[in-house]
């Protein structure tokens, strides 16, 4: 496929498939469900469905363009042996990570809430990798994959916008990867910290990169 040309800001982009992937944060049923992580820490979990239908027709543009997809999720061991302290006692939510909730225990690997949404859910052959964190790149393998397939430039979308998203971001940009960010394909329990956090993204030339929304992106891909 020829290179993709993606209106954004600051400036447009040109894309080449062959190097680049379509990154999907932490859309787990924790997050964007009733019963979850997310509406235990006092949040209003619909605020975070308004990306799937968008997220989801990104989603199958990027397999119908062969681009690599890789999904994370946010969640801890069974003995909790990987989750700080710090991170577990902090706040005060009404069900705090590894208590037993409507969906299993809290941000749990193996636990129902901790996969992903059925609407978005992983094909056969496309990474999940389950991070300790909030960025994609602490403690996993994401990376070396990304290596291995001589991508260069990352599609970030997914949950939530300030915190997961941006911090992965940040994290592909100091290993040399460009980030365009999906803006309607990100979401926050917090529509403020969404705007800001896209603003700065994009801010000084593209300090972290690019912002997009996805009909741009399809467009391009499509050619």
């Amino acid at each position: 496929m020829a290179s993709a040309n993606i209106v954004a800001q600051p400036a447009p982009v040109a894309v080449d498939p062959a190097r680049c992937a379509l990154v999907i944060i932490d859309m787990q049923r924790d997050f964007l469900e009733p019963g979850g992580f997310g509406e235990a820490l006092g949040n209003d979990v619909s605020q975070l469905r308004k990306i799937v239908a968008p997220l989801r027709a990104l989603l199958g543009a990027a397999r119908d363009a062969r681009l690599t997809v890789i999904h994370t999720r946010e969640g801890h061991r069974p003995d909790m042996t990987d989750a700080p302290r710090a991170k577990v006692e902090r706040g005060a939510p009404s069900l705090r990570i590894g208590d037993r909730g409507p969906m299993g225990r809290i941000l749990i690997r193996g636990e129902v809430g901790h996969d992903i949404i059925p609407e978005l859910y992983p094909l056969a052959g496309e990474p999940v990798l389950d991070k300790p964190g909030k960025g994609g790149f602490y403690q996993t393998d994401l990376d070396l994959m990304l290596r291995n397939r001589g991508i260069e430039t990352l599609l970030v979308c997914g949950v939530t916008t300030e915190v997961c998203v941006h911090t992965t971001v940040r994290e592909a940009n100091d290993r040399g990867y460009r980030c365009i960010v999906v803006g309607d394909c990100c979401g926050s329990y917090f529509p403020e910290f969404h705007e800001v956090g896209l603003r700065m993204i994009a801010a000084q030339g593209g300090i972290f990169g690019w912002v997009a929304d996805s009909g741009a992106v399809i467009g391009g891909l499509k050619g």
